[in-house]
């Protein structure tokens, strides 16, 4: 390829060649610059007003200078406009921040965000446009027809360095309103058929998992269990049909038992279609009917005595009432913070998987000496031990608090909390030996002791048995 010499700007070696121009250039402001510098001389020497002229012909120069250096910066060294010629890859130009490649840039964030939008043609284009244009990456898309609106829920990988505010704004800049966004994990990047089959596979295993498949499925989300009242079977509590309500962020369903299932969201309103999901997972714990695992793990304690672990359910009514009997009444006191006759009435709620998952000890002739209870308590979880006197200081309440605090981080709840009194030290112990963060509360002799989930590295040893168990 041939080229004008005049516009060459390197030598064979490499040296920068000048044109005679520029030197012209150079050498004329130098005489120019002399002459100011004589005039500014003879009036600072001669004149009343020199040293304020002096002041500002040294900020004349300084704003000369900084214009100079900004202008070399900026044109001294851009290439001629009619420049083709390929140059050495060191001296390629720079991506800009629209121009780096995907996974280039300073970093990525995953987002899942909701936004209603009108049903009617162009208008998932204009959101996807409008994403486009911030470098979002759309990873899954989900539609809720809502008459006519529709509400579009993504799963969005976005440069690290956006704001949520600022994908908002965007949104709402081509029709998206009720714009709800946050941050997701690699958690959510399983596809919406492959998860709500994972969950109706865990529903169906169990029935205990019901209210936490709901809580996945639905996200953030309260959810409490209420008993059908006496007599009210036909209609559950409050009226409830059997087809179930939705109310704005609120939904009713009738469990399968005749009570009632209540899901409240925050700030989310819930559509027409999660309410279908959910209440096709309740219809499928109906039709199943009660169950749970019968996996069981036989274990020698460190204080001696064979004991089985393993998951008990209302059909154990009767076995944990003869350990009642056999409890003295400051280890039910203890346990149960009220008066002693009336602690059989608690357990068809505490045994029932609906409300949450019960562990039993048994002895190798079968007899319960050790239930273990991790209790749903809407957004929260908690744990409650009691374990026979005759059998206490032996390790029963720490294996068995170990396999429950094991399954709610299974269940990826963030904490647990255990209610006792204030001179239960073998509860204290229990939840000591966890290893975990642990959070104390006490007033009139009543201790609530909480532990973080979140924070724990390592699996308990129990974890490893209860995974043995599921195998079984």
């Amino acid at each position: 390829m041939t080229r004008d010499i005049s516009d060459v700007t390197r030598a064979k070696n490499g040296r920068p060649v000048h044109h005679w121009r520029r030197d012209l250039v150079e050498l004329a402001a130098l005489f120019t610059a002399v002459a100011v510098a004589d005039g500014v001389a003879n009036l600072v020497g001669h004149g009343p007003d020199g040293p304020a002229l002096l002041a500002v012909s040294a900020a004349l120069l300084g704003a000369t200078a900084g214009f100079h250096t900004w202008w070399a910066r900026r044109h001294g060294h851009a290439p001629p406009t009619g420049d083709t010629d390929a140059r050495p890859l060191s001296e390629e130009p720079q991506a800009g921040p629209s121009e780096l490649p995907p996974g280039a840039d300073e970093g990525s964030a995953l987002w899942r965000m909701r936004t209603t939008v009108k049903d009617a043609p162009g208008s998932l284009a204009a959101l996807c446009g409008a994403l486009a244009a911030h470098r979002v990456d759309i990873l899954s898309l989900q539609t809720h027809p809502l008459g006519e609106d529709t509400v579009d829920e993504f799963l969005l990988r976005a440069p690290g360095s956006l704001a949520a505010a600022e994908v908002s704004r965007a949104v709402s800049v081509v029709g998206g309103r009720d714009t709800w966004i946050e941050r997701a994990d690699a958690h959510d990047l399983v596809d919406a058929p492959t998860r709500v089959l994972g969950l109706a596979t865990r529903t169906a295993l169990d029935a205990a998992e019901l209210p936490l498949t709901l809580r996945q499925l639905l996200g953030r989300c309260t959810i409490r269990s209420l008993p059908a009242a006496s007599g009210a079977r036909d209609r559950g509590p409050e009226g409830v049909p059997v087809e179930g309500v939705l109310e704005d962020t609120v939904m009713r369903l009738r469990a399968p038992e005749g009570g009632v299932i209540t899901v409240e969201r925050a700030h989310l309103p819930f559509t027409p279609t999660e309410f279908a999901r959910a209440r096709a997972l309740v219809e499928l714990d109906a039709r199943l009917g009660p169950r749970i695992p019968r996996g069981q793990d036989a274990l020698t304690l460190p204080e001696g005595g064979d004991i089985t672990v393993r998951r008990a359910d209302t059909g154990d009514l009767e076995a944990a009432k003869a350990m009642h009997d056999r409890c003295s009444a400051r280890t039910l006191g203890m346990r149960y913070h009220g008066p002693v006759g009336d602690v059989d009435r608690y357990l068809n709620h505490l045994l029932s998987p609906r409300f949450g998952r019960t562990l039993a000890v048994q002895t190798t002739s079968g007899r319960i000496v050790g239930l273990g209870h991790l209790l749903w308590d809407g957004d929260e979880t908690e744990v409650a031990l009691l374990v026979e006197d005759r059998w206490q200081r032996r390790g029963v309440g720490a294996e068995l608090l170990g396999r429950l605090v094991a399954m709610a981080a299974e269940a990826k709840c963030e904490s647990v909390y255990a209610v006792t009194q204030a001179s239960n030290t073998g509860m204290v112990a229990a939840m000591r030996g966890l290893g975990l963060p642990l959070d104390y509360q006490i007033e009139e002799g009543t201790l609530v002791i909480t532990a973080r989930l979140e924070t724990a590295g390592a699996q308990p040893a129990s974890l490893r048995h209860e995974e043995r168990a599921a195998r079984d």
